[in-house]
């Protein structure tokens, strides 16, 4: 097992000296050239595992639990060894990469010092690594690109750059935190082609960390659904995808835009992520669950193996729609719009 979480807690602190605990009871592995997806919408702690994977929280977040790299658990090494991994044996690619690439500075020297945090060779040597890589992420000219600065490029252009970036050293895990946001429909599939042909070229492993189901059939082995902090459910991408079993993720599903559809209206999940800070007794998801009965607010559910490698966090995910004397809310939006779907 090359990645492997358990137990994994994060948590910051608040006014007043409390702790807002953004993810808890958190655990997954990730296999060689395996890839597994982390789904769920914002707010549901898939950064802050991320970050926390990487060991780039702030200072004062509170990580908690173990994660295995490579047979040494990343919590217990002090900082210098885990900046040796980082980046040689471990790579991210951040959200936004007009943020997280230096504006004054251009792209190929970017690549290069790379390079050369984590290998003894020569610039020159480094430069052509960077140019390279520029030429496997399918950037036409690397030459002539190397030399320009960020706002030159437009922003597909910059997120290959943060994908050679990551690529350069062929770190065994590439960890791709929503690496098509703020692109259009058209360079999004172009990047997931791209990471997809990149993860079978190098033969690495990756972690892709996205809020749109729509994409991870293509690139990714097994999903982890993540709410409120926790994982919901678990399974291969196959699975899960053609018969899921949390209401969290029927109702993320049911989302998603579908072309055979006449409907001009997507159906929406009623409600909101809870707050940092403000999550709901019990299960985590019952105010916006149709499955709710009134017994879900005073218990918590474990991730559970209910069929052969599927995991769901629910003690309901087999039951019927409740009658509406056990309905923890007859009025739930989500219930009477379930209600209404299964009458059609």
């Amino acid at each position: 097992m090359l990645l492997e979480a358990r137990q994994l807690k994060v948590a910051f602190p608040a006014a007043g000296g409390s702790l807002l605990t953004a993810v808890r009871d958190v655990a997954f592995s990730i296999r060689e050239s395996e890839s597994l997806a982390l789904v769920g919408e914002s707010g549901s702690g898939k950064s802050a595992t991320a970050l926390a994977l990487m060991r780039l929280l702030p200072p004062q977040a509170r990580i908690e639990g173990e994660i295995n790299f490579a047979g040494r658990n990343l919590l217990s090494l002090p900082e210098e060894e885990v900046r040796k991994l980082r980046g040689l044996k471990m790579a991210m690619i951040f959200q936004e990469p007009m943020t997280a690439l230096n504006p004054v500075m251009r792209v190929g020297d970017q690549i290069a010092e790379a390079v050369l945090a984590h290998e003894k060779v020569s610039k020159k040597e480094a430069m052509q690594r960077a140019i390279a890589a520029m030429s496997d992420v399918a950037l036409r000219e690397p030459d002539r690109l190397a030399r320009d600065y960020p706002h030159q490029l437009s922003g597909g252009m910059q997120q290959r750059i943060m994908i050679a970036m990551a690529l350069a050293a062929q770190p065994r895990l590439l960890v791709a935190d929503e690496p098509t946001t703020a692109l259009d429909v058209t360079i999004q599939a172009q990047i997931i082609e791209l990471l997809r042909q990149l993860k079978q070229e190098f033969g690495m492993s990756m972690l892709l960390i996205t809020h749109n189901l729509g994409i991870v059939g293509d690139i990714a082995d097994r999903v982890a659904v993540m709410y409120a902090g926790q994982i919901v459910e678990l399974a291969s991408t196959m699975e899960l995808l053609t018969h899921p079993l949390h209401p969290y993720t029927q109702a993320l599903l049911n989302s998603v835009p579908k072309l055979e559809s006449d409907n001009e209206r997507l159906t929406a999940i009623p409600g909101s992520v809870p707050n940092l800070g403000a999550f709901p007794p019990g299960c985590r998801f019952h105010p916006r669950c149709p499955k709710a009965r009134r017994d879900c607010p005073q218990k918590s559910p474990e991730l559970a193996e209910v069929e052969p490698n599927h995991w769901v966090r629910c003690f309901y995910w087999n039951a019927p729609l409740p009658a509406p004397e056990e309905a923890l809310n007859p009025n739930n939006p989500a219930l009477i719009l379930a209600r209404e779907s299964a009458r059609s």
